[in-house]
């Protein structure tokens, strides 16, 4: 070995000695990073736009749970939280005669029951924000023109108070504006992704596509999640 390689490798030992502790230590920490921002994010009222959270609630930062509920849906059914104990579940609110947003968040939860169809961990809620116009039979019609298929989609009527503290108290997918009397209404595009401990994993907007894309990534990365514990 002549003097210039005896320089250039004692010039190279501290960079292959660099690069090995680098390997050692940086890049697994730098997966680890990648790991952990792969994990969807926990919702609780702390982290939601103000006005959309009830102001008993804002002080809430941890451990928020969707409450529990008693429905009907469009078979005459009594649907309660049990019905989506240990499920991963899409929720919105809606009305069988709105003209407007509605019919896009239709034909985009019909597209992801068809999607998930034979995911027995999935399930769909949509909640009517009229409830005494979508009687049951009007419910059960509306159903079978949208393709609901029974047992993985509740279409639901229920008491207007109970379904509107839901949508404020719970889900966070309105205004706080109101109290769920006969001249309170609302209307939202969001759906809200559940998971099995009820807690509130995503936001999307129900009428673009691209939100569409986005929640179907994320309940790849939620039953990820599921299957790694």
């Amino acid at each position: 070995m002549n003097i210039m390689e005896i320089k250039f490798f004692k010039k190279s030992v501290p960079t292959f000695l660099f690069l090995i502790v680098f390997s050692v230590v940086v890049i697994p920490i730098f997966y680890k990073l990648l790991e952990v921002e792969a994990k969807l994010k926990i919702y609780n009222p702390a982290d939601v736009n103000p006005r959309l959270v009830d102001f008993s609630m804002k002080h809430i930062t941890k451990d928020h749970t969707i409450a529990n509920f008693e429905l009907t849906n469009q078979n005459g059914e009594v649907i309660t939280n049990k019905d989506y104990q240990d499920k991963i579940y899409v929720a919105d609110f809606f009305f069988t005669r709105c003209q407007t947003i509605c019919i896009a968040m239709a034909y985009n939860m019909s597209e992801l029951q068809d999607v998930y169809k034979e995911d027995t961990d999935i399930m769909f809620l949509s909640h009517s924000v009229t409830p005494v116009i979508d009687s049951v039979s009007v419910l059960k019609e509306y159903a079978d023109r949208k393709g609901v298929i029974d047992g993985k989609w509740n279409v639901t009527t229920g008491p207007k108070k109970h379904i509107y503290e839901l949508a404020r108290k719970s889900y966070f997918a309105v205004l706080d504006e109101g109290n769920g009397d006969k001249n309170d209404f609302i209307h939202t595009e969001q759906f809200i992704l559940v998971d099995k401990e009820k807690r509130i994993r995503g936001y999307y907007d129900g009428t673009e596509k691209e939100d569409m894309i986005k929640l179907k990534s994320d309940i790849v990365l939620l039953k990820e999640q599921y299957a790694s514990q």
